[in-house]
């Protein structure tokens, strides 16, 4: 798996649109982490199916990526498994009970809601909060990044 963070240029409008994403994220994250508390019995992929019923409940839920909500209940179930492993281990003190988030600062996409441009400078955000272009700041070549067609 390849992962690319970047720095991205643009207006204070489009950072704005950004911050409201991240937020969504984070609700997202703290909707998923509630809907285990109070269905204990629930497992990784029931997480990830409730991010579907999110979205159908909350239309700004809706507005971010699919898989970026995915990517916010696995955010989730890493805290969880994390208490869970803590738990079998006998760690001694407190164990990490998951914890609701207040402040984000990502939010994850993963292979859509974006868009690379043909000189590979630019990267099209596409998903419902309409973010529009951004420039990558940075000196990395990404001449090697094949776009699918």
């Amino acid at each position: 798996m390849l992962v690319l963070e970047a720095k991205l240029k643009g207006k204070t409008e489009q950072y704005n649109i950004i911050d409201e994403a991240i937020r969504t994220a984070l609700f997202c994250r703290n909707k998923a982490l509630r809907y285990w508390i109070d269905n204990r019995d629930t497992g990784r992929y029931d997480l990830n199916k409730f991010m579907a019923v999110l979205a159908k409940d909350f239309d700004f839920a809706n507005k971010l990526n699919s898989q970026a909500r995915q990517s916010s209940a696995e955010r989730a179930w890493s805290g969880i498994a994390r208490f869970f492993d803590n738990c079998k281990k006998k760690v001694s003190g407190k164990k990490g009970y998951p914890k609701f988030k207040k402040r984000g600062h990502s939010v994850e996409y993963k292979t859509s809601g974006w868009k690379l441009s043909e000189d590979r400078k630019y990267l099209t955000l596409t998903d419902g909060f309409k973010v529009g272009r951004l420039k990558l700041v940075g000196s990395r070549d990404l001449n090697f990044y094949q776009k699918e067609s």
